[in-house]
């Protein structure tokens, strides 16, 4: 059976002008800012004039652990909006935007996939309209200016040892994780380790997808926490003065990105903190401005959802004050029967008894979902090689979760082989049975905050974490920052922090290698086992092959 690749059909798009899909929400031109003819940002003054809107319906797209077979999350989250729409509801989808470290690396695009797509594809996956590089730049601004403070006298007293503030790159660059900057001599300052994360883990790209407007921008670059004085006192952004000229650098990329489906629905696309390492979710400027345009808004949240889900219900809601109203958890027969110990090479062939050994991991994160007080549907997201048998088997097992699986062909036929879902969706919304709710007070300490997410979310038996660590996080405490919610940064493979445990693990430690404090976005990463917030290249990374083809069209990229 042949198929046509993704980038294809999307090269095929019948696109409109972005300005009828403005014209769709009620966006009128002189508040679409284009770039090009196919995307456009919206303006500041038409989001700041929906304020007395009523909101319309949020739904949360999440999945089981992601495996090498794929799961098909951002597709069933474009395919969702596209049917939502063809039943006759106003519906608008919210994505991430793509890192370019992954990109060529070995994730491949970020737009979906088969005709449930947003389109431009090619430009959603490469540089776009250029926020990730004004992130990027606004991140390095302030990185120079500290350093360029202790250069010239250092009147804030900064212990060049306690400089907590890295540089960034959107990039996966190994070698960049731990350096030595300032080397050759008195003209180059003082020599100190430090080192790079990749953009999406940057603080301040957290703080973008969590701002409300521009002032709010400034106040919480400000806060950021950049060093410590010899006596421990904190030093903040605000005090070598960057937070001024960050801000006009993110004045543009702040503005929410407006696209399109393949069947010419509208989409925002912004903001791209990751899931494994931050909190994995698209701007709050964009979905409640979203919420204010259409009746239903769809959106995702990174990987899984014992990191995705749990970061939007446990940061993302409580700080934005959202109340989602039904989540969606994608899964695959395929995925199903690698957590049943089937090899990718073997997939292909039917293997009930494997499935059914793999629906663990989907039945707690069915579980988890349900103790936010969210009400829980599955989409089966459908290969051509899925058994009548196999799908069967996900069924029978869901039904006895207390919910439904719902066979989705929305790569195979867009909007049209979504209906089911679609209806179900609002069938679960329009019934007011949401009760959502964290799972952890603000007032709790942190150290229970981690303990709460590891036990319930991940049936961890204990979390283990170095005295250093707990004094740190009662310092923090002490310091006024106790009511933070907790980013926990973990392998996305496993409910554990052993990549390689796939199924529902019980029985296993969660190790703390390290917090830190994100005072301007407003919450604590907790760094747990081996998990990197600077990627590396697979050993045959995807960039090996990108190029531009004869034709002028980009080759390899997906």
């Amino acid at each position: 059976m042949s198929f046509k690749s993704d980038i294809e059909i999307a090269r095929e798009a019948n696109k409109k002008p972005i300005m009828e899909i403005g014209d769709k929400l009620g966006i009128p031109s002189e508040h679409l800012l284009p770039y090009g003819h196919d995307k456009a940002k919206v303006s500041q003054d038409f989001i700041n004039s929906l304020a007395g809107r009523p909101d319309g319906k949020l739904i949360l797209v999440t999945a089981i652990n992601p495996t090498p077979a794929g799961e098909g999350k951002t597709t069933t989250t474009v395919g969702l909006g596209d049917g939502l729409n063809r039943i006759g509801k106003k519906a608008v989808i919210c994505i991430r935007e793509a890192s370019l470290g992954p990109n060529f690396g070995m994730k491949g695009g970020a737009a979906g996939g088969g005709y449930a797509q947003v389109v431009p594809m090619e430009e959603m996956n490469l540089h776009f309209t250029g926020d990730f590089h004004a992130i990027t730049s606004a991140h390095n601004l302030l990185s120079a200016m500290i350093d360029n403070h202790i250069y010239w006298g250092n009147s804030l007293e900064i212990d060049e040892r306690r400089v907590v503030w890295r540089r960034v790159m959107d990039m996966n660059d190994r070698a960049l994780r731990d350096i030595v900057t300032s080397l050759g001599g008195v003209a180059n300052g003082f020599p100190r380790q430090t080192g790079f994360d990749i953009t999406v883990a940057s603080e301040v790209m957290a703080i973008l997808c969590l701002s409300k407007n521009l002032e709010d921008l400034q106040k919480r670059l400000g806060d950021i926490v950049v060093a410590y004085t010899r006596d421990r006192r904190p030093i903040y952004c605000r005090d070598v003065k960057a937070d001024g000229a960050m801000t006009v650098l993110l004045k543009d990329a702040m503005q929410p990105n407006l696209v399109q489906t393949l069947e010419n629905n509208p989409a925002f696309v912004h903001g791209g903190p990751f899931a494994n390492i931050a909190h994995g979710c698209n701007s709050v400027i964009a979905t409640t401005t979203a919420l204010k345009l259409g009746d239903y808004v769809v959106t995702e949240a990174g990987f899984g959802a014992d990191l995705g889900a749990e970061k939007f219900f446990d940061i993302k809601c409580r700080k934005a004050g959202l109340k989602p109203a039904a989540a969606v958890i994608v899964a695959t027969v395929r995925a199903m029967k690698m957590n049943g110990g089937v090899a990718k090479a073997d997939l292909g062939a039917e293997n009930v008894e494997a499935v059914q050994k793999g629906c663990p991991n989907l039945g707690r994160h069915i579980a988890n979902v349900k103790s936010f007080g969210v009400p829980v549907v599955v989409a089966v997201n459908h290969f051509h090689s899925d058994t009548d048998a196999e799908i069967a088997a996900v069924q029978a097992y869901v039904a006895e979760q207390g919910a439904e699986a719902i066979v989705c062909k929305h790569w195979a036929h867009g909007s049209a082989g979504i209906e089911d879902l679609a209806h179900k969706v609002v069938q679960m919304a329009e019934s007011g049975s949401a009760n959502f709710a964290p799972i952890y007070p603000d007032e709790m300490s942190l150290f229970q905050k981690i303990e709460t997410v590891a036990k319930r979310i991940y049936h961890a038996d204990e979390v283990i974490a170095d005295k250093s660590i707990r004094q740190q996080l009662k310092a923090w405490e002490d310091a006024g920052y106790g009511h933070f919610p907790v980013c926990m940064a973990k392998t996305q493979y496993s409910f554990s922090t052993d990549p390689n445990l796939r199924g529902a693990p019980t029985g296993h430690s969660v190790p703390v290698r390290e917090v830190r404090l994100s005072a301007g976005a407003g919450f604590i990463v907790v760094i747990c086992g081996e998990i990197m917030t600077m990627p590396g290249l697979p050993k045959t990374p995807a960039a090996e092959t990108i190029r531009i083809a004869e034709s002028g069209f980009v080759e390899g990229l997906f």
